[in-house]
């Protein structure tokens, strides 16, 4: 885990609790962009895992010394604490915040930074599941198109890191819909937020399924809904 003198173009901060069966996906993800990896660096964010996931990291790191991927720690619980721990030792131009169950597809990073360099701020990932299973697919696809239609900017981001400290970065009142509310923010401070539908992230489906009958489906939709009302985004972790 090497450090390198130079400011990376963009900084992918990865929050996780717990994951490491999933991270090493994520990472893998990184490695096979259609960006030079010098120009890149990872931030995971140990956020009190018990499973081992920070040394499923560092033999990660280890093994791909061609990538600038570093491990730190925050034992606050909480996604948004977690981003923000990242985001203060990043030192990329740009910040794109992925989830540890999910995976960047090729073309995702030389797509986030294009659409900065024609002016936008900030802007809300595709997201798109992970799985063959044609119900989860459809889940994805309902809720993407949804938010890209009405556009409600929502799910990952990516966001210039000095328009992200300038809004003040995650609010870590929040448990659910934070993303959308820092992107609610950097609009309504007068910066440019646009929507990835070029590209996408993967994301695994599997809070869906953690209750019986696909109940998962009505729950996650219904907590979805009920956080952009601004109904329990700060309930205590």
């Amino acid at each position: 885990m090497e450090q390198r003198s130079h400011c990376p173009d963009l900084s992918i901060v990865i929050p996780a609790r717990n994951e490491a069966a999933t991270i090493e996906r994520a990472l893998v993800s990184v490695l096979h962009q259609a960006w030079p990896l010098e120009r890149l660096e990872v931030i995971v964010v140990d956020n009190g895992s018990t499973d081992g996931t920070a040394a499923v990291v560092c033999r990660f790191a280890h093994a791909h010394p061609e990538l600038q991927l570093q491990v730190v720690h925050e034992p606050r619980p909480g996604v948004s604490r977690a981003r923000n721990r990242g985001a203060r030792v990043a030192r990329g131009k740009v910040l794109l915040f992925l989830d540890a169950d999910s995976r960047l597809a090729p073309t995702m990073i030389p797509t986030v930074l294009g659409h900065l360099h024609r002016g936008e701020a900030a802007v809300s990932l595709r997201v798109v599941a992970d799985s063959n299973d044609p119900i989860d697919r459809a889940f994805f696809f309902l809720a993407t198109w949804a938010k890209e239609r009405l556009r409600v900017p929502t799910q990952l981001c990516a966001v210039r890191r000095d328009v992200f400290l300038a809004v003040g970065g995650f609010d870590e009142r929040l448990r659910i819909a934070e993303d959308y509310d820092l992107l609610r923010r950097i609009r309504a401070a007068g910066w440019r937020v646009g929507f990835v539908t070029e590209s996408s992230v993967l994301t695994s489906p599997r809070r869906l399924h953690r209750w019986p009958l696909r109940l998962g489906l009505l729950v996650t939709a219904l907590q979805w809904l009920v956080a952009l009302a601004g109904i329990g985004r700060d309930w205590p972790y």
